[in-house]
């Protein structure tokens, strides 16, 4: 095997757990509990709604991930129609979704274990304590290094964790609904559980958040033997499995809840003796105690391998960055293993700052599930834009009726990044603003200018109204999700499905020609991936 080489040693069931075990992770510990709370029974819809739409984009991708079968595609996928701007302002949206998964499964693993280990977290407020980000920091470590194993070994270990995390939450849904039936509680009204809860809890409850792990597969397509078979297979069934477990577990959860203590509060204010462990909690309180105990020795297993996998493709985005220039040409070297290292040490440096800012669950999910969708929207541009510059070429897997469920996407990715509401909308783009405005000052200041390349503003200006107009559209919205209240929600839904149309349009207009992506795509397809 040559130095600097990634290993095609990735195999359709490695694949498969891949995608499954970053979607099971800290988000059936807790999100059952935040979506009850938003949206009371009506949240067994959040999830039928979270799955349909991140299908539609699973599904997007399954034609995309194989046509660039690369480590990191997704960045490279960004990159193919509008230009090399627009790869740099998506490889930073996706660095920033990527790297800070781990950190949120690493707070899940805590967040549970504080219930037989008290000192990680502040009191009852679900924040971490001095000692809890010490011990985040040093978990984050063990997972990174892991990483410096060969991709084969990484496969392995997280297929072996990922049937643990499939038998336990599925036996966790019979256990609950055999020793705690209250199907009185699908009665219970929330007081704001109306249609507009059912869909806000989609991105605030951590919904739509417990199944951006079906990329997985596409992420790690350079180092699959056959990714044009196994990639749209491990993409899709990872979500259709996801779904049909998160619903159980939801329906388990709502009628497992004692009827006193709803009677108390209602969804809304529910609460009872150990909630920041919700599932453990509940399984001792109904008599399974044993179950209970289990439950929080799943607590580390399951969110300990997503936070694992994630460090995985986490190091393929950021290598894939410097591959197309987006970050230093030095990320993209690899160590004899086949390991992008240095990727690995950016990984877990940037991962640790996200204990600062967001030191709870609930925090770090409401903006990783914004910018996780505002990653995924450009896929369905792509697409549309490789439809039209390669018809004739040959596809693993071509989605069918692609003009109608390309823009379907396009458009439930915006409103998702809609009802995660203005304060998380309003942190991204500035984030974004901040990175631009220093990329800008490097490529026209401080670079020779001998040595900058064009940028293409023509392919691109359009991102710039799409965001701004977005981001208007919230602020204007309801107050719930902390707009002006102008617009009432379904307003405003409809108003940014009609901006998602006309981006779309703009972005298909102003693409570079269609000889450019050709040739770009089959550059990529033909260069194999290896050390500067």
């Amino acid at each position: 095997m040559p130095r600097g080489r990634l290993r095609r040693e990735g195999g359709l069931i490695g694949l498969l757990y891949a995608s499954l075990g970053a979607i099971i992770g800290s988000g059936w510990l807790f999100g059952p509990l935040h979506a009850a709370q938003q949206a009371g029974p009506l949240s067994l819809g959040s999830w039928a709604v979270g799955a349909v739409a991140i299908l539609l984009l699973a599904l997007v991708y399954a034609e995309l991930g194989p046509m660039i079968p690369r480590s990191g595609s997704i960045v490279h996928i960004s990159h193919v129609g509008n230009g090399p701007m627009l790869g740099r302002i998506w490889s930073w949206i996706l660095f920033f979704s990527y790297v800070s998964i781990a950190p949120v499964e690493v707070t899940a693993v805590l967040t549970y274990a504080n219930n037989y280990l008290p000192g990680f977290l502040q009191g009852g407020s679900g924040l971490l304590s001095n000692r809890g980000f010490v011990a985040a920091v040093l978990l984050l470590g063990v997972f990174v290094l892991l990483n410096f194993l060969v991709i084969r070994w990484v496969l392995l270990l997280n297929s072996a964790a990922t049937w643990w995390k499939l038998i336990i939450p599925a036996a966790t849904i019979f256990v609950l609904m055999a020793l705690s039936w209250h199907p009185e509680n699908l009665r219970v009204a929330h007081p704001h559980g109306d249609l507009q809860g059912m869909f806000t809890a989609v991105a605030s409850a951590g919904v739509i958040f417990s199944f951006f792990g079906f990329r997985q597969a596409i992420d790690l397509a350079g180092e699959s033997r056959n990714p044009g078979r196994n990639i749209p297979i491990a993409v899709i069934g990872s979500v259709l499995i996801g779904a049909v477990l998160y619903e159980g577990l939801q329906l388990a959860f709502l009628v497992a809840v004692s009827p006193a203590d709803l009677a108390q509060g209602g969804w809304q204010h529910l609460n009872f003796p150990g909630l920041t462990g919700p599932f453990a909690a509940l399984a001792t309180a109904v008599g399974a105690t044993w179950w209970g105990v289990l439950l929080y020795a799943d607590a580390l297993v399951s969110p300990a391998g997503t936070a694992f996998i994630y460090t995985t493709s986490a190091a393929r985005i950021t290598m894939a960055t410097g591959e197309i220039g987006s970050g230093p040409r030095w990320l993209a070297r690899l160590n004899g293993r086949g390991v992008p290292w240095l990727s690995l040490l950016v990984v877990y440096g940037v991962g640790s700052l996200f204990f600062f800012p967001f030191p709870s669950w609930q925090k770090l999910v409401g903006y990783i599930s914004s910018v996780t969708v505002l990653s995924y929207s450009l896929g369905p541009i792509v697409l549309m834009q490789l439809r039209r510059a390669m018809p004739q070429e040959p596809r693993p897997f071509r989605l069918w009726a692609a003009p109608v469920l390309a823009p379907m996407a396009f458009i439930v990715a915006n409103w998702i990044i809609f009802w995660a509401g203005l304060a998380t909308l309003t942190f991204t783009f500035v984030a974004l603003a901040l990175l631009l405005a220093v990329y800008l000052l490097f490529h026209y200041v401080l670079k020779d200018a001998q040595d900058r390349e064009a940028l293409g503003w023509r392919h691109v200006w359009w991102v710039f109204p799409y965001f701004a107009l977005l981001w208007l559209c919230s602020y204007l919205g309801p107050a719930s999700l902390g707009g002006k209240d102008w617009i009432p929600f379904f307003g405003d839904m409809g108003i940014i499905a009609v901006l998602s149309l006309a981006v779309l349009w703009a972005a298909l207009h102003f693409a570079v020609a269609d000889d450019e992506m050709v040739r770009y795509v089959k550059e990529l397809n033909e260069v194999p991936p290896t050390a500067p």
